[in-house]
C-alpha cells in the first residue's frame, strides 16, 4: 500500500500560504537547486546549467498570487514537509520542461520559452561547480548518457530518500515521460556506482558552491572588433546603395559553387574549439581540444594535410589502426595541432570518429605519412594524449588541455617514484622512453602518469602506456572484494596495490602492440589461502578493451613469488567476450597447483557473487564461498562449476 500523498491544493490562498511557500523555497534552496542542476540537460555546459538551475528554482513560484486565481498552494494543515514537496514538484516540472525541445531546436541553447533574458545573469565570468574525484567524474558521465527523467529519479531516490513508488508518482505529476522506466533505470544506475549517494552530495554536483573564471578574453576582444567593423561596413554599404544609380541587376555575377567534397579540403573550414571550452563542457574529449602549435595558421600545410586525407598522393604512406577505415572525412575536420616536432611538420586532425596524424619529414627524411586511428567515444583519459612522433626508442606526446602535470614511471619497479616532465606551453612533452619493441619485456616498462586539472576533477591521476597506436592505452585496476563491501569498480592504477599488481601484469601487453587497444583493466577478483601453508594467491582477470568494442581476457593464477614481476600462470584466454567487464561481472576459474610437498591440487576461485563451488569427474567436492582446494592427481579429469547468489551456474574457465 502506498504511503505517498501528493501535495494538495489549499482551501484558502492567503498571504500566509504564499509566505509558507516562499519560506520552503528559501529554507531548502540549495537542495532544490541541486535537484534542478541534476535534471537539466548536460549539453547546456556547466556555466549555463548552473544559471539555469538557479533560475528554475527562483521562477518556481511565478504566478503564485496572494489572493484568488493563483496556482494551488499546499494545504494549511499538515507537516511543513508538504510545503517543500509542493515547491519541489514545481521545480521538477520546470527543470523537465527546460530540456523539452523540438527536433530543430539547437541542443546547446535553453528551451525556447527561456530565450528572453532572465535572472540570474552573469557577464564576463564563467561559473562551474568545484571538481570532484574520479568517482564523481564517472557518475557525471553516466548521468549525461541518460534522459532527464532518469536523472531526476536518481536525485529523488538518493537525495530526498523517496521510495520508488513515490518517485514514480512525482515524475508523473511533473509530466515526465515513462516514469516507471525512469525509476528502473535510476535504480540500475545506483547499483552500478559505489557510494552513489555520497557522490551525488559532493561539490561536483553542487551549483551553489562554484568557481569563477573569466570568459575567453581574446574571443571577447575579437567580437568587439568584429562588431565595430560590422557597424562601419553597414554604414558604408548603406551609403553605397544610396548613391548607386544603375538598375538592380547591373553588375551581378554568379557566386562560385564549390565542388563536391571541397569543404573537407579547405583549411578555412576547419573547426577550432575555444581555448577554454574544455572547462565548461559536458563532454571532455577531442571535441574540446583547441587548435595548438606554431603552424596552426599555416594554410598551405593544413591544405596539404587535408588533401592527403581526402585523396592521398603516391608519395603519402597511409596506415590505419585495427578496425579503422581510411575513407575521407564526410565533413570539415577539427584542427587539434599543427607544428614542428623533432624536425617534422605534424598536423593532428579529428573528424568526430577518428584521429588523423599527417607528417611531413624534414629535409632528407623520406616521404609523407598519414596515420589514422579510431577515437569515437573518447573521454577524459582516452583523449588525454596523442603520440606526435616516435623514433629511437622514444615517443613525444601532445597532451590534452585539461592535463595539469605529466610524469613518467617504470611499471616494472612499483616502488620507484615518478619523474616529472616539463611540458611545453602548447602541450607537447619531451621525448620520453617507450616500451621495448619486439616480443620481449625488457628491464623496464615506461608509462606516462597524468593528472587532470582541478577545473574538471579533483585528485585525478591516471596511467597510460604506449602500444604503438596514436592514443596511448589507459591502465586501470580493480582491487579484490572486501568483506561486506559493495561491488568494486575499476579505478586508476596509481595506488601502491595497483602498481604492484601491474608490475606482475604489464609484460602481458607486449603481444598487443598495434592492435587498437583502448584500455586494459587488471581485476583481482579473488584471493585464496593455499593448502599446506603455501601462502596467499591472487586470481586476476586482465581485460583488454579495444576501440572496436570487443574485449579479450586473460585469467591468471598468481601464487606467492620471489620476483616482484612474476606474472603467474595464465589459466584461460578468451577473445571477443563480455567476461570480466561491465556486462560480465561473475566469474569462476580453476587451475592445477603443486604444493611444496609435491602433492597436486585442483584450485578454484570465483568472484564476489559466487556462493558455492563444486567439482565433478574423478573428484567430487563442494565448498561454500568463493574458493575451493581439493587434492587431485595431475592428470585426473576434474570439472569445476560455481553457483551465484542469484542461482546462476557458471562453468569455470581454465584447465582442471
Amino acid at each position: 500500500m502506498s504511503t505517498y500523498s501528493r501535495p494538495r491544493p489549499p482551501a484558502d490562498r492567503s498571504r500566509h500560504h504564499v509566505e509558507r511557500a516562499e519560506a520552503a523555497l528559501i529554507g531548502h534552496y540549495a537542495r532544490l537547486v541541486r535537484l534542478a542542476y541534476l535534471t537539466l540537460p548536460p549539453a547546456l555546459g556547466r556555466h549555463r546549467r548552473v544559471l539555469a538551475a538557479h533560475g528554475t528554482v527562483q521562477r518556481s513560484l511565478r504566478g503564485v498570487r496572494r489572493g484568488r486565481g493563483g496556482p494551488a498552494l499546499p494545504a494549511q494543515r499538515g507537516e511543513s514537509s508538504s510545503d517543500y514537496a509542493w515547491v519541489r514538484l514545481r521545480v521538477l516540472r520546470g527543470a523537465l520542461a527546460e530540456g523539452t525541445r523540438t527536433g530543430w531546436w539547437p541542443p546547446r541553447l535553453s528551451a525556447r520559452h527561456a530565450l528572453p533574458p532572465r535572472l540570474p545573469a552573469v557577464l564576463g565570468l564563467r561559473l562551474f561547480p568545484r571538481a570532484g574525484g574520479a568517482g564523481e567524474l564517472a557518475l557525471d558521465q553516466a548521468l549525461s548518457e541518460v534522459r532527464p527523467e532518469v536523472r531526476a529519479a536518481f536525485a529523488l531516490l538518493l537525495l530526498d530518500g523517496l521510495p520508488s513508488e513515490a518517485v514514480r508518482a512525482e515524475l508523473a505529476q511533473a509530466d515526465g515521460r515513462d516514469p516507471g522506466g525512469a525509476v528502473r533505470a535510476a535504480e540500475r544506475l545506483r547499483s552500478a556506482h559505489e557510494d552513489a549517494g555520497a557522490l551525488l552530495r559532493s561539490e561536483e554536483f553542487d551549483p551553489c558552491t562554484v568557481h569563477t573564471r573569466p570568459t575567453d578574453l581574446i574571443r571577447r576582444r575579437r567580437r568587439a572588433r568584429f562588431a565595430a567593423m560590422t557597424g562601419a561596413l553597414a554604414v558604408l554599404t548603406c551609403t553605397a546603395l544610396a548613391v548607386t544609380s544603375g538598375p538592380p541587376d547591373q553588375g551581378r555575377t554568379a557566386a562560385p559553387v564549390a565542388g563536391p567534397g571541397s569543404a573537407v579540403v579547405d583549411p578555412a573550414r576547419l573547426v577550432r574549439a575555444g581555448h577554454g571550452s574544455w572547462a565548461d563542457s559536458a563532454r571532455v574529449d577531442f571535441t574540446v581540444w583547441p587548435a595548438r602549435g606554431s603552424r596552426a595558421g599555416d594554410r598551405a600545410l593544413l591544405g596539404r594535410a587535408l588533401g592527403a586525407w581526402a585523396s592521398p598522393a603516391g608519395d603519402v604512406t597511409v596506415s590505419a589502426a585495427s578496425g579503422t577505415t581510411a575513407v575521407p572525412p564526410s565533413a570539415p575536420a577539427r584542427l587539434l595541432y599543427a607544428g614542428e616536432a623533432d624536425g617534422d611538420a605534424v598536423v593532428l586532425l579529428h573528424d568526430g570518429q577518428r584521429l588523423a596524424r599527417y607528417t611531413e619529414p624534414g629535409p632528407g627524411g623520406g616521404g609523407r605519412a598519414l596515420d589514422l586511428a579510431r577515437a569515437d567515444n573518447a573521454d577524459v583519459t582516452s583523449a588525454a594524449a596523442v603520440a606526435l612522433t616516435r623514433g629511437g626508442g622514444s615517443v613525444r606526446y601532445l597532451t590534452a588541455p585539461w592535463i595539469a602535470t605529466a610524469a613518467t614511471r617504470d611499471l616494472l619497479d612499483p616502488d620507484a617514484p615518478a619523474h616529472a616532465l616539463e611540458v611545453a606551453a602548447d602541450g607537447v612533452t619531451p621525448a620520453v622512453p617507450r616500451p621495448m619493441a619486439g616480443g620481449g619485456c625488457g628491464e623496464s616498462w615506461p608509462a606516462l602518469q597524468l593528472r587532470s586539472s582541478r577545473r574538471i576533477v579533483e585528485r585525478h591521476s591516471f596511467l597510460v602506456t604506449d602500444l604503438g597506436d596514436l592514443s596511448p592505452v589507459h591502465l586501470t585496476y580493480t582491487p579484490p572484494p572486501g568483506r561486506g563491501a559493495p561491488a568494486r569498480q575499476p579505478r586508476e592504477a596509481t595506488s601502491g596495490p595497483a602498481l604492484v599488481s601491474w608490475a606482475r601484469s604489464v609484460c602481458l601487453l607486449r603481444g598487443m602492440r598495434g592492435t587498437g587497444v583502448r584500455a586494459v583493466n587488471d581485476w583481482a577478483f579473488a584471493e585464496q589461502d593455499l593448502p599446506e601453508e603455501g601462502g596467499r594467491a591472487v586470481w586476476t582477470c586482465t581485460r583488454v578493451g579495444t576501440w572496436r568494442g570487443p574485449g579479450d581476457i586473460l585469467v591468471r593464477f598468481r601464487p606467492p613469488a620471489r620476483a616482484l614481476t612474476a606474472p603467474g600462470t595464465v589459466v584461460a584466454r578468451r577473445a571477443d567476450t563480455a567476461a570480466c567487464g561491465r556486462f560480465g561481472q561473475h566469474l569462476v576459474a580453476q587451475a592445477r597447483w603443486r604444493a611444496p610437498s609435491g602433492r597436486w591440487y585442483v584450485l578454484a576461485a570465483g568472484s564476489r557473487a559466487v556462493t558455492r563451488i563444486e567439482t565433478a569427474g574423478s573428484v567430487r567436492e563442494t565448498s561454500a564461498g568463493t574458493t575451493l582446494a581439493v587434492p587431485a592427481g595431475r592428470e585426473a579429469p576434474v570439472a569445476v562449476s560455481g553457483l551465484t547468489r542469484d542461482g546462476d551456474t557458471l562453468r569455470a574457465l581454465g584447465t582442471g
